[in-house]
């Protein structure tokens, strides 16, 4: 087991496009941690540059302790999981799984053992005989794994392994690998797209965007106090809804207008960093699932239905309110609502929001305002 330390890491491609741009980032020694972002967002290019895929065009790589700048991928002792599993179509499960220890000139006897016991953990035993084609998506995912846990490596690198499963698997799965993950006690990076799979596995996520770190924290802390636009709308489903409001304010009283509506608040709910930059213009956020029917004691928001999906517990409800589209998210307005409350279209809704849930940014910067 090794800690992963990322210094400056810069990668320009040929032609000048900066795929990754000056990320610092530390994994600590048995953590899972989770790079999300967007297609594009440089993720998978940081795994590749970890792993020795992709040559640096600057800063410094560490893995255990070791510079690995120069180092061949194989001496690096890391293993990865690709999202198309890469098994050998000619050889066996038990080949598959003990291909690497068979490269590196450890005995058969010695290849055997681990394999099995690799196997088992996987609940793989049954099947070492077969091929992969013999196999369904979620066993070929196991044996990708197996051929990474069977090494001991210092480090996993894994790059969005489950994109290939349905859904029913890809949970059971996620659930899977973390359990895994946490009884090796290997430090892992792990890509993905999926910010539902990021929350749920990583002990910390980094989220990126255009080549840099945008926010590293646990996942409760991305949820709760995300540093800008950019996370806010990226973390959580549905999406965190935005309002670019006006404030005004006396007698305690705040009034946020946006559009046609206004938003009454306590002026002792708002950040001291408002009154701290004198802004009276101001993006609020509002996460659905914070939404409820009016009671008192909460700010009011009243809009006609425009669409209600039901999902089972809840009911999604989208209004139509002059939103704002930012942090490459839609400006669709929603409610998440317990779904005996039936909602038809048209119907003016009176939402309550207790106003200590509500999000504060800066207009010009799209940071938080705390």
């Amino acid at each position: 087991m090794a800690e992963v330390t990322l210094q400056g890491v810069t990668k320009v491609f040929p032609g000048g496009a900066v795929a990754v741009d000056g990320v610092d980032l530390e994994i600590e020694d048995g953590e899972l941690l989770v790079l999300v972002g967007p297609s594009g967002s440089g993720k998978t290019t940081v795994l590749r540059l970890t792993a020795g895929l992709e040559e640096l065009t600057d800063g410094e790589i560490r893995i255990g302790g070791r510079v690995v700048n120069d180092m061949h991928p194989m001496d690096r002792n890391i293993a990865m999981v690709f999202q198309n599993y890469a098994l050998y179509p000619h050889m066996t499960v038990a080949e598959n799984i003990g291909f690497g220890l068979k490269l590196r000139g450890v005995k058969k006897r010695a290849v055997a053992e681990r394999v099995q016991e690799t196997a088992g953990t996987l609940g793989l035993a049954d099947l070492l005989g077969r091929k992969p084609a013999q196999l369904s998506g979620g066993q070929r995912q196991r044996v990708a794994m197996g051929r990474a846990i069977v090494r001991d490596p210092a480090a996993f690198l894994m790059d969005e392994p489950l994109s290939n499963l349905d859904a029913k698997l890809r949970v059971q799965m996620r659930t899977e690998i973390q359990r895994l993950q946490h009884e090796l006690g290997t430090t892992t990076m792990y890509v993905t797209h999926d910010q539902v799979e990021a929350m749920t596995m990583g002990d910390r996520v980094a989220v990126m965007r255009d080549g840099r770190l945008v926010q590293v924290d646990t996942p409760q802390a991305l949820y709760d106090r995300p540093a800008d636009l950019f996370v806010a709308g990226f973390i959580g489903s549905p999406a965190m809804n935005f309002l670019r409001a006006e404030l005004e304010g006396s007698n305690g009283t705040t009034r946020a207008s946006f559009g046609s509506h206004t938003l009454e608040l306590p002026s002792r709910a708002l950040p001291p960093a408002l009154a701290e930059r004198g802004l009276r213009d101001v993006i609020i956020g509002v996460r659905p699932e914070h939404l409820d029917l009016a009671v008192n004691g909460n700010a009011v928001l009243r809009a006609p239905v425009t669409l209600a999906e039901p999902v089972g517990a809840q009911v999604i409800v989208h209004l139509d309110l002059e939103t704002l589209s930012v942090a490459d998210q839609g400006g669709d307005f929603c409610a998440c609502l317990d779904a005996r409350r039936t909602c038809t279209r048209g119907e003016t809704l009176a939402l309550g929001v207790d106003p200590a849930a509500l999000h504060f940014f800066d207009p010009e910067t799209e940071t938080a305002l705390r």
